[in-house]
Protein backbone atom coordinates (compact mmCIF):
# COMPACT_ATOMS: atom_id res chain seq x y z
CA UNK A 1 0.00 0.00 0.00
CA UNK A 2 2.81 2.33 0.75
CA UNK A 3 4.45 1.62 -2.34
CA UNK A 4 1.94 2.83 -4.27
CA UNK A 5 1.55 5.64 -2.48
CA UNK A 6 5.21 6.72 -3.51
CA UNK A 7 4.87 5.62 -6.51
CA UNK A 8 1.74 8.09 -6.95
CA UNK A 9 3.26 10.80 -5.69
CA UNK A 10 6.46 10.04 -7.69
CA UNK A 11 4.20 10.48 -10.69
CA UNK A 12 2.13 13.29 -9.32
CA UNK A 13 5.91 15.00 -9.14
CA UNK A 14 7.10 13.90 -12.51
CA UNK A 15 4.11 15.53 -14.20
CA UNK A 16 4.36 18.66 -12.27
CA UNK A 17 7.95 19.15 -13.24
CA UNK A 18 7.30 18.27 -16.98
CA UNK A 19 4.30 21.12 -16.96
CA UNK A 20 6.63 23.41 -15.37
CA UNK A 21 9.52 22.32 -17.61
CA UNK A 22 7.19 22.79 -20.95
CA UNK A 23 5.68 26.28 -19.30
CA UNK A 24 9.12 27.85 -18.98
CA UNK A 25 9.87 26.64 -23.12
CA UNK A 26 6.32 27.93 -24.23
CA UNK A 27 7.37 31.62 -22.35
CA UNK A 28 10.74 31.62 -23.65
CA UNK A 29 9.41 31.48 -27.55
CA UNK A 30 6.87 33.64 -26.45
CA UNK A 31 9.82 36.02 -25.43
CA UNK A 32 11.53 35.20 -28.45
CA UNK A 33 8.75 36.05 -30.42
CA UNK A 34 8.21 39.54 -28.99
CA UNK A 35 11.53 40.36 -29.01
CA UNK A 36 11.68 39.74 -32.71
CA UNK A 37 8.60 41.56 -33.71
CA UNK A 38 10.07 44.30 -31.60
CA UNK A 39 13.42 45.66 -30.73
CA UNK A 40 14.76 43.56 -33.51
CA UNK A 41 13.52 45.42 -36.33
CA UNK A 42 14.50 48.59 -34.60
CA UNK A 43 18.00 47.19 -34.07
CA UNK A 44 18.19 46.12 -38.03
CA UNK A 45 16.38 49.44 -39.04
CA UNK A 46 19.47 51.54 -37.28
CA UNK A 47 22.27 53.00 -39.85
CA UNK A 48 24.13 54.72 -37.38
CA UNK A 49 26.60 51.37 -36.48
CA UNK A 50 29.98 52.62 -36.37
CA UNK A 51 31.36 54.51 -33.19
CA UNK A 52 33.95 57.28 -33.67
CA UNK A 53 34.85 60.22 -31.54
CA UNK A 54 32.93 63.45 -31.82
CA UNK A 55 34.26 67.26 -31.09
CA UNK A 56 31.91 69.65 -29.91
CA UNK A 57 31.94 72.27 -32.02
CA UNK A 58 29.18 74.61 -30.56
CA UNK A 59 26.38 74.12 -28.14
CA UNK A 60 23.28 76.52 -28.64
CA UNK A 61 19.86 77.25 -27.01
CA UNK A 62 17.70 78.15 -29.70
CA UNK A 63 13.77 79.79 -29.17
CA UNK A 64 11.17 77.27 -27.67
CA UNK A 65 9.71 75.34 -30.16
CA UNK A 66 6.74 73.06 -30.61
CA UNK A 67 6.68 69.59 -30.70
CA UNK A 68 4.25 66.42 -30.51
CA UNK A 69 5.20 64.19 -28.04
CA UNK A 70 4.46 61.09 -30.20
CA UNK A 71 3.61 60.92 -34.20
CA UNK A 72 -0.17 61.56 -34.50
CA UNK A 73 -1.04 62.80 -31.03
CA UNK A 74 -3.16 64.87 -30.26
CA UNK A 75 -2.87 68.60 -30.43
CA UNK A 76 -2.92 68.90 -25.97
CA UNK A 77 0.37 66.33 -26.52
CA UNK A 78 2.03 69.37 -28.19
CA UNK A 79 4.26 71.36 -25.76
CA UNK A 80 6.87 74.03 -25.96
CA UNK A 81 10.67 73.44 -25.20
CA UNK A 82 14.06 75.43 -25.75
CA UNK A 83 15.67 73.51 -28.75
CA UNK A 84 19.20 72.64 -28.25
CA UNK A 85 21.28 72.52 -31.07
CA UNK A 86 25.11 70.37 -30.75
CA UNK A 87 27.26 70.39 -34.00
CA UNK A 88 30.08 68.08 -33.95
CA UNK A 89 33.43 67.26 -35.96
CA UNK A 90 33.10 63.83 -37.00
CA UNK A 91 36.39 62.35 -36.41
CA UNK A 92 35.91 59.68 -38.85
CA UNK A 93 35.37 61.92 -41.75
CA UNK A 94 36.37 65.51 -40.40
CA UNK A 95 32.55 66.99 -41.00
CA UNK A 96 30.45 69.45 -39.18
CA UNK A 97 27.25 67.78 -38.40
CA UNK A 98 24.40 68.04 -36.09
CA UNK A 99 24.20 65.17 -33.26
CA UNK A 100 21.28 63.70 -31.72
CA UNK A 101 20.56 61.96 -28.14
CA UNK A 102 18.74 58.79 -30.06
CA UNK A 103 17.49 57.55 -33.44
CA UNK A 104 14.17 58.82 -32.12
CA UNK A 105 15.27 62.40 -31.33
CA UNK A 106 16.18 62.94 -35.15
CA UNK A 107 12.18 61.22 -36.03
CA UNK A 108 10.46 63.69 -33.46
CA UNK A 109 12.11 66.73 -34.40
CA UNK A 110 15.19 67.08 -36.61
CA UNK A 111 15.32 70.59 -35.42
CA UNK A 112 16.62 69.91 -31.93
CA UNK A 113 19.14 67.45 -30.54
CA UNK A 114 17.46 66.73 -27.73
CA UNK A 115 13.56 66.12 -27.23
CA UNK A 116 12.43 65.95 -23.60
CA UNK A 117 9.47 63.85 -22.54
CA UNK A 118 6.16 65.86 -21.96
CA UNK A 119 6.29 67.59 -18.73
CA UNK A 120 3.78 70.26 -17.60
CA UNK A 121 6.79 71.78 -15.35
CA UNK A 122 8.77 74.15 -17.85
CA UNK A 123 11.37 75.28 -15.32
CA UNK A 124 12.77 71.71 -15.32
CA UNK A 125 12.82 71.16 -18.63
CA UNK A 126 14.59 74.46 -19.03
CA UNK A 127 16.96 73.46 -16.33
CA UNK A 128 17.85 69.90 -17.94
CA UNK A 129 18.50 71.39 -21.42
CA UNK A 130 21.03 73.89 -20.04
CA UNK A 131 22.54 71.22 -18.14
CA UNK A 132 23.25 69.25 -21.04
CA UNK A 133 24.40 72.41 -22.93
CA UNK A 134 27.00 72.81 -19.62
CA UNK A 135 27.75 69.39 -20.19
CA UNK A 136 28.79 69.48 -23.43
CA UNK A 137 30.54 72.70 -23.28
CA UNK A 138 32.61 70.63 -20.63
CA UNK A 139 33.04 67.63 -22.13
CA UNK A 140 34.33 68.14 -25.74
CA UNK A 141 35.13 65.19 -26.90
CA UNK A 142 33.13 61.53 -26.66
CA UNK A 143 32.57 58.91 -28.51
CA UNK A 144 29.12 58.92 -31.18
CA UNK A 145 27.42 56.62 -33.64
CA UNK A 146 27.43 57.36 -37.66
CA UNK A 147 26.23 56.16 -40.83
CA UNK A 148 29.33 53.98 -42.53
CA UNK A 149 27.45 53.94 -45.79
CA UNK A 150 26.67 58.12 -45.89
CA UNK A 151 22.76 57.61 -45.90
CA UNK A 152 22.66 59.75 -42.56
CA UNK A 153 25.38 62.71 -42.17
CA UNK A 154 24.56 63.32 -38.95
CA UNK A 155 25.51 61.29 -35.62
CA UNK A 156 23.88 60.15 -32.52
CA UNK A 157 25.08 60.04 -28.98
CA UNK A 158 23.73 56.86 -28.02
CA UNK A 159 21.64 54.19 -29.73
CA UNK A 160 18.52 52.97 -28.64
CA UNK A 161 19.36 49.13 -29.04
CA UNK A 162 23.03 48.41 -29.16
CA UNK A 163 24.23 45.11 -29.63
CA UNK A 164 25.14 44.57 -26.17
CA UNK A 165 21.64 45.67 -25.16
CA UNK A 166 20.17 42.83 -28.02
CA UNK A 167 22.35 39.73 -26.43
CA UNK A 168 20.71 40.95 -23.05
CA UNK A 169 17.47 41.03 -24.12
CA UNK A 170 18.05 37.32 -25.35
CA UNK A 171 19.83 36.36 -22.58
CA UNK A 172 16.80 35.67 -20.06
CA UNK A 173 14.48 33.80 -22.71
CA UNK A 174 17.38 31.36 -23.48
CA UNK A 175 18.14 30.96 -19.79
CA UNK A 176 14.59 30.15 -19.76
CA UNK A 177 14.49 27.91 -23.03
CA UNK A 178 17.42 26.08 -21.17
CA UNK A 179 16.38 25.65 -17.82
CA UNK A 180 13.16 23.81 -19.44
CA UNK A 181 14.57 21.72 -22.06
CA UNK A 182 17.04 20.59 -18.76
CA UNK A 183 13.85 19.98 -16.32
CA UNK A 184 12.69 17.67 -19.11
CA UNK A 185 15.37 15.92 -19.95
CA UNK A 186 15.71 15.17 -15.92
CA UNK A 187 11.83 14.05 -15.75
CA UNK A 188 12.52 11.59 -18.99
CA UNK A 189 16.05 10.34 -17.14
CA UNK A 190 14.13 9.79 -14.08
CA UNK A 191 10.91 7.16 -15.80
CA UNK A 192 13.33 5.99 -17.57
CA UNK A 193 14.86 4.81 -14.25
CA UNK A 194 12.23 3.98 -12.89
CA UNK A 195 10.94 1.33 -15.30
CA UNK A 196 14.14 -0.11 -15.86
CA UNK A 197 14.22 -0.19 -12.12
CA UNK A 198 10.88 -2.09 -11.95
CA UNK A 199 11.67 -4.13 -14.91
CA UNK A 200 14.72 -5.45 -13.10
Amino acid sequence: MLGKKLVTAQKRGETRALCLGLGMVTCSMMMYFFIGITIVPFYTKSVWTTETMCKVLKANIKDKVLCPNSKGSEEEDIFPYPCLQVWVNLTASGQEVMLYQTEDTLETNPKCSYVPGKSENSKEVKARIETIASNFKKYQTFPCYYDPGGTQTNVILSRLYPPKGLLFAFLWPTLMFTGGCLIIVLVKISQYVSVLSAWQ
